[in-house]
């Protein structure tokens, strides 16, 4: 019999899932997505919560599986708001992110995308340099509207072709080419 999907995308976010759905079709890999809460450790470093959450999330549907944890480092705060970037986007939005900023505006992306099944645990790390434009472009979610990539004048929300080139997609890349050889 045919198997629907190859692995599991976890997460309470359908955005994250829908982009990643994407990007791992264009390898031939069938991604399903299992909509849940993941247990969320504080921690400065995003691949202690990504590891942290694929353990979660395997605990819980017991398939092979990925999770996708980033955040969004600006050099001018110090790298904040980092591996706190869904807080901060839920309590000040990209507004308050705007208000916090003067001269410099540049930042990355970070991405990391965690594999988990019954015996192995494995992570992918990537990330994307860019800026933090001067007000909200566009109708994308998250920070979309405000993070502009390097060699671009337009921010992730205003691209045609995000899912070419962002950090998800440089990380499930990395993980692609793992997978498909493993």
């Amino acid at each position: 019999m045919h198997k629907l999907f190859d692995l599991f995308f976890v997460s309470s976010n359908n955005h994250k899932y829908q982009e990643a759905k994407k990007i791992l079709d264009s390898f031939g890999i069938r991604l399903g997505f299992i909509k849940s809460s993941l247990e969320e450790i504080q921690s400065n470093s995003l691949k202690e919560i990504a590891l942290c959450k694929a353990k979660d999330a395997f605990s819980k549907c017991k398939k092979p599986l990925i999770i996708e944890d980033d955040g969004i480092f600006i050099n001018s705060l110090n790298g904040f708001p980092g591996p706190y970037s869904s807080y901060v986007f839920k309590t000040i939005g990209n507004k308050g992110i705007l208000n916090l900023l003067k001269q410099n505006r540049t930042a990355k992306f970070v991405s990391i995308i965690t594999y988990c099944d019954k015996k192995i645990l494995q992570s992918f790390d990537a990330k994307l340099d860019g800026s933090i434009s001067k007000n909200i472009q566009g109708k994308g979610w998250g920070y979309d509207p405000v993070f502009i990539p390097n060699n671009s004048k337009k921010t992730f929300a205003e691209l045609n072709n995000k899912n070419e080139l962002s950090h998800r997609y440089k990380a499930l890349k990395k993980f692609s080419k793992w997978y498909l050889h493993k």
